[in-house]
């Protein structure tokens, strides 16, 4: 075969590699250009959401929003959306999603939450994402009986649902407690018995030696008498003493709000205590009873348990109210009868002053009683 056949073979062989290449950069400039298109869709869409999401929502009015415990992101949204605090749902998810790719990945809480008026989504997400929702709370008075305690959470109306079991008296620590919307009454009460036992568990290793009682029922029997007795602060440790010293020497506690309970079981008497209700017996009426009655007469506070784990020192085995709010304290029954007539001394002088008042102005009623001398004799 001469040079002139091969030339013609070469001349023959297909000339396709070039098509191929050119076709191959069409192929791949279309699909870059539509990816370009497609980033700058999205860069606009995007800029387009946070616009949106940044600017002023259409609350009107401040207002309060409840998000339940356990829903998730999709109804939280649809929530917000149905009350009005944002114009759209998908636009609250969209969010979200963005939150999440620039790395903000703390969840919606859940509570009650305060919304400003015209709060934008990125600061109701804010708000969420932030915990601190609107926090109630109810006090509960230190001295309140189990009954008052009931009541109280019942007419809270920011708690929710029915008292299902009724405490023990006593078995409660009177505190102010706060919760979130959507708490329970059940579960106030608890705390307030959670509340109690972790005090115990605090204070009872540390008590006082040779003290006349050997359980925590009993301390908190002893702790409630304290609370009613006095409403002074400082005064417990030494009302506390009293009733110990008394124990101690097989004395009678002889405590008027121990009368009051074995009537009404916790309620207000409403009236001044009788010689018949002295003379009652019942299983809390300490004039009528040696040692301490059956069951606490009132849910006690931090102080009184604290007072009667580690009370005063001293030999007091008397006290009567001052007329000022406090007490005057005696160790023997001539020093106790000569504050007695002080203080009968002192409430006949008001009786004068009030009956004086009433004549001077035309109105005319009984004078209030005041707190009727304790402990009048040993024994």
């Amino acid at each position: 075969m001469g040079p002139g056949r091969k030339k013609n073979l070469k001349d023959n062989q297909p000339q396709a590699r070039p098509k191929r290449r050119s076709s191959l950069s069409r192929s791949l400039f279309s699909l870059l250009l539509t990816l370009g298109l497609a980033g700058i869709a999205a860069v606009v869409a995007l800029v387009a959401v946070w616009s949106q999401i940044s600017t002023s929502g259409p609350l009107r009015e401040a207002r309060e929003v409840l998000i339940p415990a356990g829903v998730s992101t999709r109804a939280i949204a649809a929530r917000l959306e149905h009350e009005g605090i944002v114009s759209s749902a998908q636009l609250v998810l969209a969010a979200v999603l963005i939150d999440r790719a620039l790395g903000r990945k703390a969840s919606l809480k859940a509570g009650e939450f305060a919304i400003p008026a015209r709060a934008s989504i990125r600061q109701v997400l804010d708000i969420l994402r932030s915990g601190k929702a609107i926090i109630h709370k109810v006090t509960i008075p230190e001295g309140f009986s189990t009954i008052q305690v009931i009541e109280r959470l019942r007419k809270h109306p920011d708690l929710q649902g029915q008292i299902t079991n009724i405490p023990p008296e006593g078995s409660l620590l009177p505190e102010t407690y706060v919760f979130q919307r959507g708490t329970t009454r059940d579960e106030i009460l608890a705390r307030m018995q959670k509340a109690q036992k972790e005090l115990l568990d605090e204070l009872w290793p540390r008590r006082a030696a040779d003290l006349p009682f050997k359980t925590r029922r009993e301390a908190i029997i002893l702790a409630s008498i304290v609370e009613k007795e006095t409403g002074v602060a400082a005064e417990r440790p030494r009302v506390a003493a009293v009733f110990i010293n008394r124990l101690k020497r097989h004395i009678r506690l002889q405590s008027d709000p121990t009368i009051i309970y074995g009537i009404t079981k916790g309620k207000p008497l409403g009236r001044p205590i009788r010689k018949s209700d002295i003379a009652a017996r019942t299983p809390w009426n300490t004039y009528q009873m040696d040692g301490l009655p059956r069951t606490p007469i009132a849910n006690p506070g931090r102080a009184s348990i604290a007072a009667v784990l580690n009370p005063a020192q001293t030999d007091d085995i008397y006290f009567v109210a001052d007329g000022t709010g406090g007490h005057v304290f005696a160790n023997t029954l001539e020093a106790h009868n000569k504050n007695v007539r002080k203080w009968r001394a002192l409430k006949a002088l008001e009786k004068n002053a009030s009956d004086a008042k009433a004549k001077k102005t035309g109105k005319t009623g009984a004078s209030r009683p005041g707190k009727k001398p304790h402990g009048k004799e040993p024994g």
